[in-house]
């Protein structure tokens, strides 16, 4: 019997990533639907060659040009999700939720109830909306799986392990492209050279958030909330070859730790296929990699956006919505020219400490409609500031 597959975001970086690995063996797959903000060419395309019959398509326009076209085709294509999910019948045996930005959070919420598995790519729904996302995984008895490289090593490490015996967790950094300048090189960078990741083949935003660190603040406070922990048992360590993602250190003095190919393709595998009897092919055990894996504690001074650690509550608040989105708009202004690397990190660090959004850290976000607005309100401050 085909396990069947819900993927939004369907043609982004992880979205095409997941479609690779379904490729191998189509036979064993129905997607049963597929979506997109604006990719039509692509995603259109996609749902040819996979023979999907339900398309979400989020630009308004695109879709209302577009509708004939997938009409012809016998394909359904929808502009609401709620709509979308009415062609599911039945519980899909794994949906995997690859939504960049907080836009990600209700789209998850809402196919939890229709899934067995959920495997989610989307750091901004965890750390935004974590409350809401366990609660609907318990009501609705759908296994989690985090598709960072970083938790799901963490989350294959603890599978069979009490959560209690932890006494750390490390999240290895490669320290992106910009590990090895001078710091007074780093004023003045250009968004194409903070864009060249040197190992991985990422989207823009995610590669501008590692060369700032600022993934693994986002990484930090999303193994806080998957895993209940506090952060003081979490760690950042330097590792430039990418090869460890993750170490866990038990109580009773055992380290494991989880390494693998730069490729999101294994997580995604792993993901999907669980206990089918198939294998990915991947590179073999790297033992220069292993012999000289070079880790080490992280310089602040070098990254700065770190400090923002100790303003996250312990808690869900909503002040990790101001967080996000506050880096957010203020990535995009960097890639568009509009404020410089330097300024990047200081305007980030001084407008999450203006007073009106340090108020955020003692409310609990109610809704997802609430952490929108937020989301809408932050995002027009920092034009407003700094445009």
């Amino acid at each position: 019997m085909k396990k069947q597959i819900i993927l939004l975001g369907s043609t982004g970086s992880i979205g095409k990533s997941t479609l690779n690995v379904i490729r191998k063996n189509k036979n064993k797959f129905n997607i049963k639907l597929l979506s997109t903000n604006s990719n039509i060419n692509l995603i259109y395309n996609q749902a040819i060659e996979f023979k999907v019959k339900n398309i979400l398509i989020k630009n308004k326009k695109k879709f209302e040009n577009w509708k004939q076209k997938f009409k012809k085709k016998k394909i359904n294509i929808f502009f609401n999700i709620d709509d979308a999910l009415k062609k599911i019948d039945e519980k899909v045996f794994c949906s995997i939720n690859a939504i960049s930005g907080i836009a990600g959070l209700e789209p998850t919420l809402k196919i939890i109830k229709y899934s067995e598995n959920i495997a989610l790519a989307n750091k901004e729904s965890i750390i935004c909306g974590w409350k809401f996302i366990n609660n609907e995984l318990k009501k609705n008895k759908t296994n989690f799986i985090p598709l960072d490289s970083e938790h799901f090593s963490i989350w294959c490490i603890l599978k069979k392990e009490n959560i209690k015996n932890v006494k750390k967790i490390y999240l290895t950094a490669s320290g992106g492209p910009f590990l090895k300048k001078k710091l007074s090189q780093l004023y003045n960078i250009k968004p194409k050279y903070a864009l060249k990741h040197p190992n991985w083949k990422m989207g823009k935003k995610i590669s501008i958030d590692s060369a700032t660190m600022m993934n693994k603040v986002f990484e930090v406070i999303e193994t806080q909330r998957i895993f209940e922990l506090p952060k003081t048992k979490i760690k950042i360590l330097i590792h430039d070859k990418s090869y460890v993602h993750a170490i866990v250190k038990f109580k009773n003095g055992i380290n494991k730790i989880l390494a693998h190919d730069t490729n999101m393709k294994i997580p995604i595998f792993n993901s999907i296929y669980q206990n089918i009897n198939k294998s990915i092919v991947s590179k073999d055990l790297d033992i220069k990699k292993l012999n000289s894996l070079n880790l080490k504690n992280i310089d602040i001074n070098r990254f700065p956006l770190l400090k923002i650690l100790k303003y996250i509550p312990d808690q869900n608040t909503l002040f990790e919505t101001v967080v996000v989105s506050a880096n957010d708009e203020l990535v995009n202004l960097f890639l568009n020219n509009k404020i410089s690397y330097s300024e990047l990190h200081k305007k980030l660090l001084s407008i999450i400490n203006l007073r009106r959004f340090k108020a955020y850290k003692k409310k609990k976000p109610l809704n997802i409609s609430q952490i929108n607005t937020l989301n809408n309100s932050v995002r027009l401050k920092i034009r407003e500031l700094c445009i």
